[in-house]
Order: structure tokens, then C-alpha cells, then sequence
């Protein structure tokens, strides 16, 4: 039976539980901050990052691992004779699922490369299911079959508290932004096959917190696999939505973990991300 190897980037997220029954590798996206580049993002503190990131003039940089490092990896892992699904976060949001293609490519390995179409703990959902599936002896076709049917079921919502990071990145329209800014517009944004759609947006935190009764309703029409929120110095709302999505589903356990570096360039201090996937 031909072993079968799990590649990811460091834009996944993965709750520390769940991480102790799997065994995946991660590549790095670089960042680069006030002229800094870090090669790893783990070189950077989650808090210290917000507080750079927060005092400093431009946006930080992100950058896709360099080819090189994926054929490295690639040509180490399946020097056994394994088999490699790569699974990497949205083409709309970095190059890193085209370059680990380019790679896939070059390398002496067998690898499949797989567009979560998703980021953070969504595209961690992926992850583990396909590390689970691969310890247990799946074939390479049943694995991505069952990473198809999860990203079809997953579903990533975004709270945004202040659009000045998508405004500096050009993800939204300046005029919407300086608008947004003085109106205190707050907006909830879904996550649809790599683009951020509005869904809601209003002044102040309520906002959020109207939404997540929306949200709860649409969840009593499902049967929850797994739920996370992630937050990017997004805490008390985090919190806030945690409690009420715990009384309707308390079953299900739910983590609020600080997102990543890359995750909060684009999202801004203060937001925040609720994903789910159904069985």
C-alpha cells in the first residue's frame, strides 16, 4: 500500500487538539514589515505582529515560499515511495497554490495539488480530514473526493471592524473605505469560491452580533462536523459569538485562536472569522 504524505502552507490553522492525531507539512509564506522580511512566519509573535502591524506607515508584505523550497519538499517526503497531496489556500489570495502546481511539476515526487478555495481553520478542515483519510489507508482519489465534498460543505464568514487594511491592499474601493472609516461601518463578509461578498454590514459591533442570529438559525438546518472562529485581536467579540453559538450547539467544541499573520494583513486588527463544514 502506497503511503500517502499531506503538504500544507502556513496560512492553516488547526486546532491544537485536533493537531495531536495528525501528522501534515507545513510550508511558509514569508511577511515582509517595516522593511523586515521573515522567512517564517513562527519567527513572528501573533500580538506583536498586530501591534507592528498596527504603527506601521504600509501594509505588510506577504509572499508565496519560493519554488525551490516546494521541490525540496516534495522530492523529501516521497523519496519513500509516497505518494503527496499539497493543499494550499485560495489563488485569489496568494500564488502559492500556482507555484506548489510549478513544483508538483519539477519534482521527481508524485503530487497532487490541491486550491482549498479557502484560509485559515477552513482550509484546515480540509487538511485534517485528508491527514486523517491518509493514516487509515486511502487511496489518493478517495482523499480528494472527500476534500471535494468538505469544501462544498464549508462555510467562512468574516467580520471586518476597520477597512483600512483592504483599502490599502486595493480589496475594496477607497471611496467605500474613507466612508466606511467615518461612519464607523462595520461589514460581515462571506468567503465564495475565494471572494469576499458583503453580507451585512452597519455601524458598531451589533452588526456582528445581529448576524450571528441569523447565522444561528441556518445552523439549525444543518448537522455541524466542526466549527471554528478565529480573530485577529477580535477577542471580546470572538467571545461574544463563541457563547452564543455554544448554547445553540453545545455539543460541538469551538476555539477561538488568534489568526496569522497573513490572515490579519488582509482582515485588519479587530476582525474576526467564523467557518464551519457539515457533514
Amino acid at each position: 500500500m502506497t503511503n500517502i504524505k499531506i503538504v500544507t502552507d502556513s496560512s492553516c490553522i488547526i486546532d491544537s487538539e485536533r493537531m495531536k492525531s495528525i501528522d501534515i507539512h507545513t510550508i511558509s509564506l514569508s511577511i515582509m514589515i517595516d522593511g523586515v522580511i521573515y522567512a517564517n512566519q513562527n519567527e513572528l509573535d501573533s500580538q506583536e505582529f498586530m501591534s507592528m502591524m498596527e504603527k506601521s506607515p504600509s501594509l505588510p508584505k506577504t509572499s508565496q515560499p519560493p519554488i525551490g523550497e516546494f521541490i525540496d519538499l516534495y522530492d523529501e517526503l516521497g523519496k519513500d515511495g509516497s505518494e503527496i497531496i499539497s493543499i494550499h489556500l485560495t489563488e485569489k489570495l496568494s500564488g502559492t497554490v500556482n507555484t506548489a502546481r510549478q513544483a508538483a511539476q519539477m519534482s521527481k515526487s508524485n503530487v497532487t495539488v490541491v486550491d482549498s478555495d479557502y484560509i485559515d481553520q477552513a482550509l484546515g478542515f480540509q487538511v485534517y480530514e485528508a491527514a486523517q483519510m491518509a493514516q487509515k489507508g486511502a487511496t489518493v482519489e478517495q482523499i480528494l473526493a472527500h476534500i471535494e465534498d468538505v469544501k462544498d460543505k464549508t462555510e467562512l464568514y468574516i467580520g471586518v471592524a476597520t477597512l483600512e487594511n483592504l483599502v490599502k491592499g486595493g480589496r475594496i474601493g477607497k471611496m467605500v473605505g474613507a466612508v466606511s472609516g467615518f461612519l464607523n461601518m462595520k461589514v460581515l463578509c462571506e468567503l465564495n469560491n475565494g471572494e469576499l461578498e458583503v453580507v451585512t454590514k452597519g455601524r458598531g459591533n451589533k452588526t456582528f452580533t445581529k448576524w450571528v442570529k441569523t447565522l444561528e438559525e441556518k445552523l439549525t438546518t444543518y448537522s455541524v462536523n466542526c466549527l471554528g472562529i478565529s480573530e485577529a485581536d477580535g477577542k471580546d467579540i470572538a467571545e461574544e459569538l463563541k457563547a452564543s453559538l455554544s448554547k445553540m450547539i453545545p455539543s460541538i467544541d469551538i476555539p477561538i485562536i488568534h489568526t496569522t499573520p497573513l490572515v490579519a494583513t488582509h482582515a485588519g486588527k479587530g476582525a474576526f472569522a467564523v467557518m464551519f463544514y457539515t457533514n
